[in-house]
């Protein structure tokens, strides 16, 4: 919940080439279009610090131990909030990130094997004891999400060139997390941009009792 502050925080969640940046863009083009306010964000890179922590983590030039690793997303995640996400909440506008802290569970916890009740303590205090009204998480084949990622003209991020184990692994975190949610719409991510759109935005209509 967003801690009794009148804006509304909508998380988009899955891995790498389910479509979230696509989803967190047309979602809130609808949102804009049906008269709310909204920003559309995301972690990490969601401020001038995080844009920074974004290319160290993602790319790693510099080589990262594992747990100072998780510390810097959980520093972009701290940032985020204070900068961007917590005074948007304030003043009633509809937050759209594409990520936020299941992400941590998911990669740093079942991926990278990291204990997760820390991970969890962790989100809860960089997240200053909000948490998303709605998690929207796109669910794609493993094999579909390795061809989108093949596809991009840019280079693999560390993550994207983990071993297939490892991502096995954070689709397994996800599916734990999210298993008997009423708080998180689950969606399958191979259906078209515009389509899923759409759908994401009806049933966030629907679920967060908002005007159309």
């Amino acid at each position: 919940m967003s801690v009794n502050s009148p804006g509304i925080l909508i998380a988009v969640e899955g891995i790498d080439g389910a479509g979230k940046s696509t989803l967190v863009r047309l979602l809130s083009n609808l949102f804009l279009v049906h008269g709310h306010q909204v920003l559309a964000t995301k972690e990490p890179g969601g401020t001038p610090l995080g844009v920074e922590l974004r290319k160290l983590l993602q790319y790693q030039s510099i080589p990262l131990d594992k747990r100072a690793e998780c510390l810097l997303f959980k520093a972009d995640r701290a940032q985020h909030f204070s900068q961007v996400v917590i005074p948007a909440l304030k003043k009633g506008t509809i937050v759209i990130s594409d990520r936020m802290g299941d992400s941590s569970i998911a990669y740093q916890g079942y991926g990278r094997g990291h204990d997760i009740a820390i991970i969890t303590k962790l989100n809860t205090w960089t997240m200053y004891n909000h948490k998303p009204d709605l998690t929207i998480y796109l669910k794609i084949p493993l094999d579909i999400a390795y061809q989108r990622m093949a596809s991009r003209n840019v280079a693999p991020t560390v993550f994207e060139q983990e071993k297939r184990s490892f991502m096995e692994r954070v689709m397994q975190g996800f599916e734990v997390l999210y298993a008997g949610r009423t708080d998180v719409l689950v969606l399958d991510a191979i259906q078209e941009p515009d389509i899923l759109a759409h759908i994401a935005y009806e049933s966030a209509v629907h679920h967060l009792h908002l005007h159309k």
